[in-house]
């Protein structure tokens, strides 16, 4: 089996139990939401189009840490996380970009045991 067959694999498992969790099938950037909410922990009904976006940065960067991309460097009084690149993402196709990303989703939930 390659590694991306493998990555479909576990991330179909992911969205399965994410759907039996929802009620949907979610996509990355549903996902990417769903852990930033997770690392702010400010659960509310609505959020603005700017702290939406806000949260799918923290969850990137925060998905992104174990790999050295980046770190945390403070949370500010209101309890955002805030945080230093490190070094940049290789140039990727958006197929590849995407493969990361979930492969880096798919670690944070194994860590964390969610």
């Amino acid at each position: 089996m390659i590694k991306n067959d493998d990555l479909q694999i576990r991330w179909f498992a992911l969205e399965q139990k994410m759907r039996e969790r929802f009620g949907k099938k979610p996509d990355v950037e549903t996902i990417l939401f769903l852990i930033g909410i997770q690392e702010v922990g400010d659960i509310r009904k609505k959020f603005s189009k700017e702290q939406k976006q806000d949260l799918m940065h923290v969850a990137i960067c925060t998905v992104l840490m174990p790999s050295g991309y980046f770190e945390l460097s403070h949370v500010d009084e209101e309890g955002w996380p805030h945080y230093t690149q490190l070094k940049p993402m290789g140039d990727m196709h958006p197929i590849e970009q995407e493969n990361f990303l979930k492969d880096h989703i798919l670690l944070y939930f194994q860590n964390h045991e969610l």
